[in-house]
């Protein structure tokens, strides 16, 4: 373990997944997280069983993978960790049918702080609550996991009933992989809001909608489809892989004097200080309940305002141009096979 950051960073020597020697790992859904989750577990030795509904198609798949497969209810009765790795919206309905079947010293465990922060689950108070959370997809996960190495993580404790949560918390993140590569230590609260503040702000609003403007900015001035495309979207791999591997520092070195002349000149006249108030209120929104509460209102009414973007997202011209011109490169047929399995495990029935 390292403090030399603000929070604790918890490594290989940290844990002990012997912990869970006397345990069995219920993985509820055989989705992106938790089709990693379990095979990683259980190749790290864990008793490992899945929870998984009687019709869902992902059974199969886990049973291939050499798992034992029970029902969610039966899976948690059978199990001292239970890990709740379904969407978050299906979350709570799983819940109901578990909470029955947990028993005192039990812990129930999270990959993402959702339901527990905003009170959509309420755990009794004889169960330690805690959470791993790999920050990468679950295919990759699994990808590292297999190549001996890690996969960042973060722990939370969100109750601690035994006085053992954290040390039990740590077996699981060594049981997938993560303190190999470094566990950060956050609470349920900033997992929460920072998570969902990054993909609205950034990761995946921020950025989609600063590529869309871009191409739309270059195709109105009357540039090809084509050549906005590659700017404003192909182009942005090879620079976040810079970022992602030394930096901003990293992309900076790397891009040409113009391009970050260019680029620190007039990157503030395109994210400037009406942007930043924009974040704010967006992070407010996140902080005051007030996503929270319009999400769970939409997967009520049966998602209306998301299937209606969603499909606008798929219509927009960008799609079209970019599915033509990966089609005649050469590296397209190579990935288009990988990304077939990939997809199968990420959209796995959970």
């Amino acid at each position: 373990m390292t403090d030399d950051f603000n929070t604790d960073i918890y490594y290989d020597d940290d844990a002990d997944v012997s912990t869970l020697d006397d345990a069995t790992v219920a993985v509820l859904g055989y989705g992106s997280q938790g089709h990693a989750h379990a095979q990683n577990l259980d190749d790290s030795g864990v008793d490992v069983i899945v929870g998984l509904r009687e019709n869902s198609s992902s059974r199969s798949a886990a049973e291939a993978d050499g798992l034992t497969v029970a029902t969610p209810a039966e899976a948690a009765a059978r199990a001292e960790v239970v890990s709740v790795l379904v969407p978050d919206t299906v979350q709570p309905a799983v819940y109901e049918q578990i909470e029955p079947e947990l028993e005192a010293g039990n812990t129930l465990q999270f990959a993402h702080g959702f339901n527990i922060h905003f009170n959509q689950i309420q755990p009794p108070e004889n169960v330690d609550v805690t959470m791993i959370a790999p920050k990468s997809p679950g295919h990759l996960v699994r990808r590292n996991y297999e190549n001996g190495e890690g996969t960042p993580g973060l722990l939370a404790v969100y109750q601690d009933y035994t006085g053992n949560a954290t040390e039990r918390a740590l077996a699981y993140g060594k049981g997938i992989g993560c303190t190999r590569a470094g566990v950060v230590e956050t609470t349920f609260r900033e997992e929460t809001e920072t998570d969902i503040f990054g993909e609205q702000a950034v990761l995946c609003g921020g950025i989609a909608q600063l590529i869309k403007t871009g191409y739309e900015t270059l195709v109105d001035a009357g540039y090809s489809p084509e050549m906005a495309y590659f700017e404003c979207m192909n182009e942005m791999k090879l620079i976040v892989d810079l970022m992602y591997e030394g930096g901003l520092g990293a992309m900076w070195d790397s891009v040409s004097d113009t391009a970050e002349y260019g680029g620190l000149t007039r990157g503030d006249d395109v994210i400037d200080d009406h942007v930043r108030e924009n974040m704010e209120e967006v992070l407010d929104q996140v902080q005051n309940g007030e996503f929270a509460t319009e999400w769970i209102s939409e997967n009520q009414a049966n998602r209306p305002v998301y299937t209606q973007l969603n499909q606008a997202e798929k219509d927009h011209e960008i799609e079209e141009v970019g599915e033509r011109l990966r089609e005649l490169f050469a590296w397209a047929e190579e990935e288009e096979t990988e990304d077939e399995e990939e997809s199968a495990k990420v959209q796995a029935d959970d």
